[in-house]
């Protein structure tokens, strides 16, 4: 069995999270080492390592968490803008394997990223 993921554990209420929202799907929290003044990162409960590993079967489940993004950023009151990154693997940058989606905002981004 491998060892779980700090997001797991995060989930399993056995680190604790500045959470800003949470249902049955997924769980919503501040970074511990934001990259702009807003960065939220957005999980899903279900263990899903990363883009590459989405199944068929998890297409409701991926439109849930867009649907919270845009309500956080509401929330937060983004209506300057915002960016949601979600990087796949090493090269792209991935850190945690649990797929995540960043919400970023509060400064201008710029482009190309990275």
């Amino acid at each position: 069995m491998s060892e779980k993921t700090i997001f797991k554990r995060i989930i399993d209420q056995e680190i604790p999270a500045d959470i800003l929202y949470e249902d049955d799907l997924c769980l919503a929290f501040r970074d511990i080492s934001p990259q702009a003044p807003t960065h939220v990162l957005v999980i899903p409960k279900k263990e899903i390592v990363s883009v590459a590993t989405i199944a068929d079967e998890d297409q409701a489940l991926i439109g849930h968490l867009y649907l919270v993004i845009r309500n956080i950023a509401k929330q937060l009151e983004l209506d300057n803008g915002y960016r949601v990154v979600v990087n796949c693997g090493t090269e792209g940058g991935q850190a945690v394997d649990h797929l995540h989606f960043h919400l970023l905002a509060g400064r201008q981004l710029t482009w190309p990223p990275g």
